[in-house]
């Protein structure tokens, strides 16, 4: 035990000791008389104060109620001093909130996928789709995160409209938030960005394809614009080729990107070389490195013609691409040559699938976006052929009761496996209650509270069943209705 300056004993800081402990009892006989007596007198006017007899309070004294929040006015927020950007974060969270994980799903989306994000619901699930870009104007001015941040305001005011608790609105907007002051995640978009929240759930993924903004609120999620991100069957290979270049792609309903392969012959004077030999004009194939294949002579006097030259570095174009790429492929090849190369091309490559269609001219340095415009364009009828005999199935049954396009047909048959064709029209929506254990459907010709887009949920009841869908503009759709569908049986 210390001292003070003038000698006396300083108690030790603590609980004082009890009545029985014989070094307690030592330090307070050893306390000053005076120090004691001031203490006795003090205690005496807080109990004048504060009772009005034994053991009751005065009538002027507050008491807190015994289920009072202890916590209120403590304030729960995160500041994030000096954290390298001198910024400061102050949003409110709940003390018991744990942060949501953040999960990015693939761009080309599978069936467990869609199923997964199909059958959760919660009391409030909201769904996000904005138009985005990989490069341009739009990302070194902020275009996508300035819209972005808009859509998570609107979002705020969308569930405090429907009365959501301020807190929960917090913990499922505060992934969202985080992204939006990502700066990287923001330069590595593609064409569109579709998100997925709800309380402690986040999923988000980077698309090939455009959407315009949509948001939505819901018990569930609403699926509908993904579903030509699922895995088509539109793709095709481009080859722009002239005697100096061989550019070779590989495209989809999404995109085009070119695929480096190292043999590829960058032009015809890489494969044709000339010597001159016991008075004869000589030729041969050879890739890259002076690697030599077969020899060729010239027919007759003089150097054989330039048709024979094209032909031999086409062969060898063709020989490598097979190789490489093409052997085990079906999908469309379209040419981008001169005309005159063109029929060339054809008469020696040995890939069965050539598109009769090609984009003539020399195109050896086009802009690859404008050539996959123009080649997508060429190659829509390819596209458009299982569309096209969709609807001529549908209309050849279209006499008999395996055809609909009663929605009150349509959607109950999508919940019970029935439909192998289904038919929508892009960007609509049909609002109600399908209750699949007591085939009860109820109809609405605006939303009520509860319910579902009954498009939305046929679209992803049809391709989890295996059916095929396509979803169609206003024009296109059989009997200009909403909903129409091919049925199994």
């Amino acid at each position: 035990m210390g001292k003070s300056r003038d000698g006396k004993f300083i108690p030790p800081k603590g609980k004082p000791s009890g009545a029985g402990n014989e070094e307690g009892l030592g330090m307070r006989k050893a306390m000053d008389g005076e120090d004691i007596s001031k203490q006795l007198e003090r205690d005496e006017e807080i109990t004048e104060k504060y009772t009005s007899g034994d053991d009751e309070l005065a009538p002027n004294i507050h008491l807190r109620h015994p289920n009072r929040n202890t916590e209120k006015g403590h304030d729960y927020r995160r500041e994030n001093k000096n954290d390298g950007n001198n910024k400061n974060n102050n949003e409110t969270i709940s003390p018991q909130s744990s942060p949501t994980s953040v999960e990015e799903l693939p761009g080309v989306l599978s069936k467990t996928i869609l199923s997964e994000l199909a059958v959760y619901e919660s009391d409030i699930c909201l769904s996000l789709y904005i138009p985005t870009h990989k490069s341009g104007e739009e990302v070194n001015e902020h275009a996508d995160s300035i819209l972005f941040k808009n859509q998570i305001q609107q979002a705020r005011q969308l569930l405090g409209e429907r009365n959501t608790d301020e807190l929960k609105i917090q913990r499922i907007l505060k992934p969202a938030l985080d992204l939006l002051k990502d700066d990287s995640f923001w330069t590595e978009q593609q064409k569109g960005l579709a998100l997925f929240m709800a309380d402690n759930f986040f999923k988000y993924v980077k698309l090939p394809i455009a959407f315009s903004e949509k948001l939505y609120a819901n018990h569930c999620f609403y699926l509908t614009p993904l579903i030509p991100a699922m895995s088509n069957d539109e793709k095709f290979y481009l080859l722009v080729i002239s005697k100096k270049h061989a550019k070779f792609y590989k495209a989809d309903a999404f995109g085009m990107e070119e695929i480096k392969i190292p043999e590829l012959p960058y032009g015809m004077s890489d494969v044709v070389h000339f010597e001159e030999k016991e008075g004869q004009n000589l030729f041969r194939t050879g890739g890259r490195g002076g690697t030599g294949g077969a020899s060729f002579h010239g027919t007759g006097s003089g150097e054989p013609d330039e048709k024979t030259h094209i032909a031999m570095y086409f062969d060898e174009v063709d020989e490598v691409l097979m190789k490489a790429v093409l052997a085990t492929e079906k999908a469309p090849l379209m040419l981008a040559a001169v005309d005159y190369l063109v029929p060339i091309y054809k008469s020696v490559a040995k890939y069965k699938h050539i598109a009769d269609d090609a984009i003539t001219g020399n195109h050896d340095h086009d802009d690859v976006n404008a050539l996959y415009r123009t080649a997508r364009e060429r190659m829509a009828r390819y596209f458009h052929d299982g569309r096209k005999k969709a609807l001529e199935q549908f209309y050849n049954n279209s006499a008999t009761e395996l055809t609909s396009t009663i929605p009150e047909d349509v959607i109950p048959a999508a919940y019970y496996s029935r439909i192998s064709r289904l038919f929508v029209q892009k960007d609509e929506h049909i609002w109600g209650k399908f209750d699949e254990a007591e085939n009860k459907l109820e109809l609405h010709a605006t939303k009520f509270e509860g319910d579902d887009c009954l498009l939305d949920k046929a679209v992803i009841k049809t391709i989890l069943n295996g059916g095929e869908v396509f979803l169609l503009g206003k024009g296109q759709m059989p009997d200009n209705s909403k909903i129409a569908a091919l049925m199994r049986y």
